[in-house]
């Protein structure tokens, strides 16, 4: 049994789920969401944090500001509460309650921005109110999750190598797609591998990230309103988007067989099930990530009046054992 100091220093690793007896298809789901802070973003943080105070960037009265639609704003809260920072999360509507409450309970400020940027999403303008933020007081230090090598070097070092030590004879990888720090972290990793992997991303409807069409995204975790700045596309083989109803009813499937997983995951699973019942997977090695849990979630994905105010509803029928529309591409 593990015996720590400081909350970041404990991250279950290791543990997959078996989907097969619940989606049709072999798939491993591998569960990111075994640490204090609930998320895969714990190591994307812990990593742009420590390398700020390793180049001085961070000092002892400086203010982490970071722009985030949920989880690594709760991973740097945890972080800088024991590190003994100040924390600043910029975030905006989309935000659940129980995230941004969760980083107020931590000790840190939530700044919710109410502006659409020129794609229809939040990030632009959460954007600018850091840059300004930063501009009027050097104290702020903006980690910038968007263009910082960290991110996904984070995944590089840590995810891709716990992959690929329980299963050597991987074939596909479903990863899904924000500021795509996990996604090309774990596409570099697998570029390097002794076999090929096949490195599928995924997307949501209404996302921009790979060249779609903007739209109406009222689930956070993935999708961006502006082309990640670290995604190099040579590094991904396919691209699939879900519609959120999709992910919903994803959601909702695992929910009832005992597994509370969050809106990407839902997302993630819905993509690998569609891709599956296209290929032929006798002999296929796959595996999904799963960013977080469920619990943040329950007053959006899981609460009835939210769902049938903004899907209708449809969006309650479970029925359908696989996603119907999903959008696929050949990256």
């Amino acid at each position: 049994m593990p015996v720590i100091s400081a909350p970041y220093e404990f991250n279950q690793g290791d543990l997959f789920v078996d989907l097969d007896s619940i989606c049709g298809y072999p798939l491993y789901l591998k569960c990111e969401a075994f640490n204090f802070a609930g998320s895969i973003k714990l190591k994307a943080a812990r990593e742009m944090v420590e390398t700020a105070e390793r180049d001085g960037v961070l000092k002892p009265d400086s203010v982490v500001v970071e722009s985030s639609s949920g989880n690594l704003g709760v991973a740097l809260s945890m972080i800088a509460a024991s590190k003994g920072y100040r924390f600043l999360c910029v975030t905006d509507s989309r935000c659940n309650l129980s995230t941004r409450l969760l980083m107020e309970a931590l000790g840190n400020e939530v700044h919710i921005v109410a502006d659409q940027d020129s794609n229809g999403g939040f990030l632009g303008t959460r954007i600018e109110y850091v840059r300004a933020l930063c501009a009027s007081d050097d104290r702020y230090v903006w980690l910038s999750q968007y263009t910082n090598e960290g991110n996904w070097w984070a995944h590089y070092r840590t995810t891709a190598p716990e992959i690929a030590r329980q299963f050597p004879e991987l074939d596909v990888l479903f990863v899904g797609a924000g500021t795509t720090g996990t996604l090309m972290g774990c596409a570099r990793y697998f570029r390097r591998w002794h076999r090929p992997v096949r490195i599928v991303a995924v997307d949501s409807v209404g996302s921009v990230a790979f060249g779609g069409e903007p739209g109406r995204r009222m689930i956070p975790g993935l999708g961006m309103s502006m082309r990640p700045p670290l995604l190099d596309e040579s590094l991904v083989d396919e691209v699939i988007q879900v519609a959120e109803t999709d992910t919903i009813r994803m959601c909702r499937r695992l929910a009832g067989r005992g597994f509370l997983f969050g809106g990407s995951t839902g997302t993630v699973v819905s993509a690998a099930t569609d891709w599956l019942a296209r290929h032929d997977t006798r002999t296929v090695t796959a595996v999904a990530i799963a960013p977080d849990l469920g619990e943040r979630y329950l007053d959006t994905v899981y609460q009835t009046n939210w769902l049938q105010d903004l899907y209708g509803d449809q969006v309650l029928d479970t029925a359908d054992p696989a996603p119907t529309d999903t959008l696929s591409q050949e990256a």
